[in-house]
C-alpha cells in the first residue's frame, strides 16, 4: 500500500474500514486452498452419507406437516416466526454480529475511527448474509417437512415464500438486538412478539381475513424488520466496547477448542457462573444438607439454567407423551422425536450433578474419597429433577387426550419412561466425556474417501445421536414393552461406556462407586 493510497482511503470512514480488514484478510495465517478443499470434500462426504438418504426418505413418503389451507398455514408459521426471532434474540445473547477476532477488534479500538463506522459496517453485511442464511434454511425445512411445494399452481405458494422472506428479513435484526439490548429489553421483545403471534393465528385461523393470514403476518414482519433493524443499528454506537473485547476472546477460545476437536469444551465457556445461595448448602449446624437439597441449592444458582430445564422438560415430557399415544404415524414421530430432544437437553441444564460425577470420578485425589455414595449424591437431583416434570406433563397429556385411541395408557406410560431412561443414559455418555481420544483421528480408508472425520462429528454429538437413533429404533419396535427394553439395554450401555470414560479399570471403579 503506498503513501498515496493511504491518504486516499483516509478521507471516507468505510474506506478506511474496508482497509483495515484488506489487510487483516490477506494475513499469513488464513485458510489455504488446501484447507478449502478438505472443507469441500467433508461436505461432499456428510451430503452423500447423512443428508442425501434423509432427504430422498422425506420426499418419497408423505409430507410431516400438511398445509392444505391458508387457515392452517397461518399458526404453522406464527409459531415458527416466534421460534426463530426468540431463537435470534438468544444467539445474539452469546455470539453476535459484533463478535471479532480480537486482533481485529483491537486494530479499530486503536484507530480514530468511531464504533458506529467500523461496527456499524461489518454488522450490516453480517446480517446480509444471515438474512440469505435463514431464506434458504427455511425454504429448504419448508421443502423437507411440508407438501406446500407439491402444488405448484397453489395460492398458498407465493404466500409461503413471503412469510419466509419476511422472517428472514427480521431475524438478524432481532439478532443483533438480542446483542445490543438488555435483558430486560429482549425480554420484553420476546414477550411482545409471542402475543402478535397469538394475534395472527388466531385471526388467521378465523374467516375474517378470507385466507390472507399468511399476507398479514408478512406484513407484520415486514414493519418488525424494519423498526427493529433501525432501532438495533442505532445503538452500535452505545456498546461497550470492553464487554464486547470479552465476547470476542472467549469467542475465539471456543472456536479455537470447536477447531481442535473439543467441541464441549468450547461450549462450557458459555456455561453461566453460580451466583448467590452460597451458604444454603448447609444446615445452621454447619453439616450438609441432603442429596436433594443441595442439587435443588445448585440449579438455582445458574436460574437461566434451571428457567430453561424447567420449560423444555415439561414440554418435552409433553410432546413425548402425545407422540406414543398419537394415532397419526406421521405426526408422532415427529412430536416423539422434539420431546426427546427437548429432554435430553433440559437433562443438562437441571443442574451440575453431571459435571460433579465426572470431576469426583477424574479428580479423585483432589476432591477426597471420605465420603462416599458417588452416583447417589451426584445424580440423585438429576434423575428426580428431570423425571418428576416429565411424568406429571405426561400425565396431565395423558388425561387430556382420554381416551387414548390405539395404545394403553400403561404402554404409553412404559414408552414415556423408556424416553426418558435413554436421555439420561445420552446426557451421562455426554457428561463424561474429556479430550477427544487420539484413536478417532486414525485414518479410515473407504470406497469414499477417508471417514476419519465423520467419527470425530460423531463424537462430538454422540447424545443427540443416542436419542435420535434410540427414539427412532424404538418407533419401530412391535410392541411396547420390546421398546422399553431396547432403551434400558441403550441406556447400560452409555453408562458403561461414560463411566469408561473417566479412565478407571473395571475392578476400582466398581469399588469406588459401591462406597458409603
Amino acid at each position: 500500500m503506498t503513501t498515496d493510497s493511504i491518504t486516499a482511503v483516509e478521507a471516507d470512514p468505510r474506506d478506511r474500514v474496508h482497509a483495515v480488514r484488506h489487510r487483516y484478510a490477506h494475513r499469513g495465517d488464513r485458510a489455504t486452498v488446501q484447507d478449502w478443499a478438505y472443507t469441500v470434500y467433508l461436505a461432499v462426504i456428510l451430503g452423500a452419507v447423512y443428508v442425501a438418504p434423509v432427504v430422498y426418505l422425506v420426499r418419497t413418503t408423505e409430507a410431516l406437516v400438511s398445509l392444505p389451507t391458508a387457515e392452517a398455514a397461518t399458526p404453522a408459521a406464527c409459531l415458527v416466526a416466534a421460534a426463530v426471532v426468540g431463537g435470534a434474540q438468544l444467539t445474539g445473547r452469546f455470539w453476535g454480529p459484533l463478535v471479532l477476532k480480537p486482533f481485529l477488534l483491537h486494530v479499530f479500538m486503536s484507530t480514530d475511527l468511531s464504533p458506529t463506522d467500523y461496527l456499524g459496517t461489518i454488522a450490516r453485511r453480517r446480517l446480509a448474509y444471515a438474512g440469505l442464511g435463514t431464506l434458504l434454511l427455511l425454504c429448504t425445512a419448508t421443502f423437507l417437512a411440508t407438501d406446500l411445494y407439491d402444488r405448484p399452481g397453489s395460492a398458498l405458494l407465493p404466500q409461503g415464500l413471503a412469510v419466509a422472506a419476511g422472517i428472514a428479513a427480521v431475524a438478524p435484526a432481532a439478532w443483533l438486538w438480542g446483542q445490543v439490548r438488555t435483558v430486560r429489553e429482549n425480554a420484553l421483545l420476546a414477550s411482545a412478539v409471542a402475543a402478535a403471534a397469538v394475534v395472527v393465528a388466531l385471526l388467521g385461523r378465523s374467516t375474517l381475513l378470507g385466507g390472507g393470514g399468511p399476507w398479514l403476518l408478512t406484513g407484520a414482519l415486514a414493519v418488525a424488520a424494519a423498526l427493529l433493524g433501525r432501532s438495533a443499528l442505532r445503538s452500535v454506537r452505545t456498546v461497550d466496547l470492553s464487554r464486547l473485547a470479552r465476547e470476542s476472546a472467549r469467542a475465539a477460545e471456543a472456536q479455537t477448542f470447536a477447531w481442535t476437536g473439543t467441541l464441549h469444551h468450547a461450549l462450557d465457556l458459555y456455561r453461566p457462573q453460580p451466583r448467590g445461595l452460597t451458604t444454603a448448602l448447609t444446615r445452621p449446624d454447619g453439616r450438609l444438607r441432603g442429596h436433594l437439597a443441595q442439587g435443588a441449592v445448585r440449579a438455582l444458582r445458574t436460574r437461566g439454567r434451571a428457567l430453561a430445564a424447567a420449560v423444555f422438560l415439561p414440554v418435552g415430557g409433553a410432546l413425548v407423551t402425545v407422540g406414543v399415544a398419537a394415532p397419526d404415524a406421521r405426526a408422532a414421530t415427529l412430536s416423539w422425536t422434539v420431546g426427546a430432544v427437548a429432554v435430553y437437553l433440559g437433562s443438562g441444564w437441571v443442574g451440575e450433578g453431571w459435571r460433579g460425577l465426572r470431576d469426583e470420578l477424574t479428580l479423585a485425589p483432589l476432591l477426597g474419597e471420605w465420603w462416599g455414595g458417588v452416583l447417589a449424591r451426584t445424580l440423585a437431583w438429576p434423575v428426580v429433577a428431570v423425571a418428576a416434570p416429565v411424568g406429571l406433563a405426561g400425565a396431565v397429556t395423558v388425561l387430556t387426550l382420554l381416551p387414548l385411541r390405539g395404545i394403553d395408557p400403561a404402554e404409553a406410560a412404559l414408552l414415556t419412561a423408556g424416553t426418558v431412561v435413554l436421555a439420561l443414559g445420552a446426557r451421562l455418555l455426554r457428561e463424561m466425556k474429556s479430550n477427544l481420544p487420539v484413536e478417532l483421528l486414525l485414518p479410515i480408508i473407504t470406497p469414499l474417501g477417508d471417514l476419519s472425520a465423520l467419527r470425530v462429528f460423531v463424537w462430538q454429538f454422540d447424545g443427540l445421536v443416542v436419542v435420535l437413533a434410540g427414539v427412532l429404533t424404538m418407533n419401530a419396535m412391535p410392541t411396547a414393552p420390546a421398546a422399553a427394553l431396547l432403551a434400558t439395554a441403550a441406556t447400560t450401555c452409555c453408562t458403561w461406556a461414560a463411566l469408561r470414560r473417566t479412565g478407571w479399570p473395571l475392578r476400582p471403579l466398581t469399588s469406588r462407586l459401591r462406597k458409603a
